[in-house]
């Protein structure tokens, strides 16, 4: 089965799938953007239950259950903050999206949903961090046959066309 990939604005937080994948900060316990915003969704058992994980270092991810969300899970992962491009962000998002790939996998996952990772308060580019995003989407689609779907989420109508424009330059058929 071939994995249908989405881009579509919305609210990451009212998505019904397997798990939401929250752009976290190294501690797990909230902050501002996705990430408040998905731990005052899940409730309070969702901090409890980040508190036991000991952090997570950028380019890396955890999963947690999603508890008050409409997702069975919630997966963190931080993405790098910005400082031009020169000191390995590439390489640390693309690190964080393969790593939520892989957890999924681990975990028996068939729909994940995907904010633009570092793109809020950590000013990662846009385009850049889209092309990231989708070329690991399409990467990762081969190998994990169970991931039916994968839904990049976005938060406004310009986030959804850069995503969608990024598609269309790596020549992705989206479903």
């Amino acid at each position: 089965m071939k994995t249908q990939i989405e881009i579509m604005r919305g609210d990451i937080t009212q998505m019904a799938v397997d798990a939401i994948v929250n752009a976290a900060n190294t501690t797990l316990l909230g902050g501002g953007g996705v990430d408040g915003a998905i731990h005052r969704a899940a409730g309070p058992e969702l901090v409890a239950e980040c508190a036991g994980l000991g952090g997570c270092e950028t380019g890396d991810a955890r999963i947690t259950g999603g508890y008050r969300l409409a997702a069975r899970h919630v997966i963190h992962t931080v993405g790098p903050v910005w400082r031009g491009g020169a000191k390995g962000e590439p390489d640390l998002l693309r690190s964080a999206y393969r790593r939520c790939f892989e957890v999924a996998a681990e975990n028996g996952l068939a729909s994940i949903a995907f904010p633009a990772i570092s793109c809020g308060v950590y000013g990662y580019p846009m385009r850049d961090a889209a092309l990231i995003a989708l070329s690991a989407a399409r990467e990762t689609t081969g190998h994990n046959p169970e991931l039916e779907r994968v839904i990049f989420v976005l938060y406004n109508d310009e986030a959804a066309q850069t995503y969608r424009d990024a598609a269309a330059a790596l020549k992705m058929e989206l479903g």
